[in-house]
């Protein structure tokens, strides 16, 4: 019944062709029957699809992200240790973070920031504790 159906809506058999061969197919007894009923149909006529064809699949390589300069992590650390070790990691903050900010220069690594942060850290660290070293000088000499 499906194959009569679909033939008659989509305008292979006509009005009197389709209810002729539902008669047909109900007064059938066996399978050889309701073969004869359908076996001469016409065939469906299937448009070709005019769709382009989907490129293949190329994954997009990864950006190349310019590397974090190593100086400059390394000035970030030591200006972030200087006051807790006494001052004395505020130097190495101070020139790793100026080595840093000239390699970054030279190479398009990233990390200025880092480098930035190092120098005022260490800069900072290095002011403060010759301020108190120049306080307790005067305060050791007293009247």
């Amino acid at each position: 019944m499906n194959v009569l159906k679909d033939a008659f809506t989509e305008g292979r058999l006509t009005q009197p062709e389709y209810e002729d061969r539902v008669g047909r197919a109900y007064q059938s007894r066996t399978y050889g029957e309701l073969d004869q009923v359908t076996a001469d149909i016409p065939p469906r006529v299937v448009p070709p699809a005019f769709l382009p064809a989907a490129p293949p699949y190329m994954p997009m390589p990864m950006p190349a992200v310019p590397e974090t300069n190593g100086q400059a992590i390394g000035s970030l650390v030591c200006g972030i240790c200087a006051p807790f070790t006494g001052g004395l990691s505020a130097i190495p903050a101070v020139v790793l973070g100026h080595m840093a900010r000239n390699r970054i220069r030279y190479t398009g690594q990233q990390g200025e920031g880092m480098a930035v942060a190092g120098l005022v850290l260490g800069y900072l660290t290095l002011a403060g504790f010759a301020a108190l070293i120049v306080l307790f000088a005067l305060f050791a000499t007293g009247p």
